[in-house]
């Protein structure tokens, strides 16, 4: 199954994530697909996506994982 979930960056106690599309088998920082967006949520929860490419994977079954749908919402994609 494909997901759209966050991929963790950053450095110890200061997260950055990515927004990416991955098989579910992959595990969270390893392979993906695609990466669609970025999450900071040091600087007041500040997302950026692209809209279409997000628009397309979730056309194509791609399910979003929770705390992804949220920041869908959020940046007004679903």
């Amino acid at each position: 199954m494909v997901k759209i979930r966050l991929r963790r960056m950053g450095a110890k106690k200061n997260p950055y994530y990515r927004i990416v599309v991955a098989d579910s088998h992959f595990p969270r920082d390893g392979r993906f697909i695609e990466e669609i967006g970025t999450y900071d949520p040091q600087n007041d929860s500040a997302v950026t996506i692209d809209a279409e490419k997000a628009k397309q994977w979730i056309k194509n079954g791609a399910q979003p994982t929770d705390t992804v749908r949220g920041l869908l919402k959020k940046a007004n994609v679903l």
